[in-house]
């Protein structure tokens, strides 16, 4: 032990005769005469728990850490948790797409020719891999939040009208394989898995879904019936303005009605999303949207080499004009979803889409 602390002989006067009389070599000082130098306790350094007494550290092996270093070290570690859940979604983005592109290709090689026309195909199994999405988001988290049910009941329009034209006939399949009985199928599974999306935000679910944010044409009509604006003018254009390919009026009419009305379907949808007031989408709900909006391009890209073939009976082109018209409209209303949802799935972060005036519409 140091001499220097509160303990030492400087704690007191000391006696060189030694103490009680020379045992230890050390002498009381007489009674009464007491201790002529007091003891103070030091006061505790800043910083330090207890400072210093008598010169010897006592805070050293006991002080808490900073708290600076305690914040330091919180922040980092809620850094790597988000670096690491952000790492995860963006793993799941990417098996997700890359399962569509692999399955795309097996069909591709497995059961078409490798004719242009399998870009009806492609676009077709798009839809159906976004519905797909939509119902695992649905019934997984059994929640019906950001889905528009006027965008699933214009789809269902499309698919059941589709399927009665091309059951019937063979004027708008795909030339290659695909057409013999795939194409068939998958729009089947399409109309399937929408009525099953369709069910799950109207029925089960429907307490969550956010009714007072899906209110596109909400105007002179039922509670829900909005959609009725889009599907009632374009069935009377689809009359009037229709190719011929099969021969039938009924089922030329009904497959002009599903392509000019998928063109419009996704728009109760875009428009849902910007009535949210923080504009955030969840990223399975972007998913299904942009499958939708992929397949599309698939099916525009194939319609400027074809377009010319969806004549009226009086030889107008007018009807394939429409056609790259229509599919070119929703494809530029989708640009800024588009660019959001890329930089979403980029960072893995959720889907924020600002805020525009005018229609609503991203």
């Amino acid at each position: 032990m140091s001499s220097q602390g509160p303990y030492g002989r400087q704690g007191y006067q000391a006696n060189p005769q030694g103490y009680g009389g020379g045992y230890g070599g050390y002498t009381a000082p007489p009674y009464g005469q007491g201790v002529a130098t007091s003891y103070s306790a030091p006061a505790p350094q800043a910083g330090t728990y207890g400072g210093s007494v008598g010169g010897i550290d006592v805070g050293g092996g006991y002080g808490a850490p900073p708290a600076g270093d305690y914040q330091n070290d919180k922040s980092e570690k809620s850094k790597a948790g988000k670096k690491s859940i952000a790492l995860q979604a963006l793993n799941q983005n990417v098996l997700i797409w890359a399962g569509f592109f692999t399955a795309s290709l097996l069909v591709y090689f497995m059961l078409s020719g490798g004719d242009f026309s399998f870009l009806m195909t492609y676009g077709a199994m798009a839809r159906m891999f976004g519905f797909g999405i939509l119902n695992v988001k649905t019934f997984k988290s059994q929640r019906a939040s950001g889905v528009s049910v006027k965008s699933l009941q214009l789809y269902v329009l499309v698919f059941f009208f589709r399927l009665t034209s091309i059951f019937r006939h063979e004027g708008y399949l795909p030339y290659d394989k695909s057409g013999d009985w795939l194409y068939h199928l998958i729009e089947g599974m399409s109309l399937l898995f929408t009525s099953l999306a369709l069910y799950g935000c109207m029925v089960p679910f429907k307490g969550t879904y956010q009714k007072d944010l899906d209110q596109f044409g909400e105007f002179n009509v039922p509670p829900g019936f909005g959609a009725v604006y889009l599907a009632g003018p374009i069935l009377l254009v689809a009359f009037f303005i229709h190719p011929n390919l099969n021969a039938d009026l009924i089922s030329d009419v009904a497959w002009t009605y599903a392509m000019y009305l998928e063109s419009t379907a996704l728009i109760p949808q875009l428009y849902m999303f910007q009535k949210q007031s923080s504009g955030v989408v969840e990223l399975l709900t972007a998913h299904f949207v942009a499958a939708l909006g992929f397949g599309r391009m698939m099916e525009f890209l194939f319609w400027i080499y074809s377009y010319h073939e969806l004549a009226t009976s009086a030889g107008s082109r007018l009807p394939g004009y429409l056609a790259l018209f229509s599919q070119f409209v929703q494809l530029v209303l989708m640009i800024d979803f588009f660019w959001y949802y890329y930089k979403a799935v980029r960072s893995a972060t959720p889907l924020v889409l600002p805020q525009h005036g005018g229609l609503g519409i991203v």
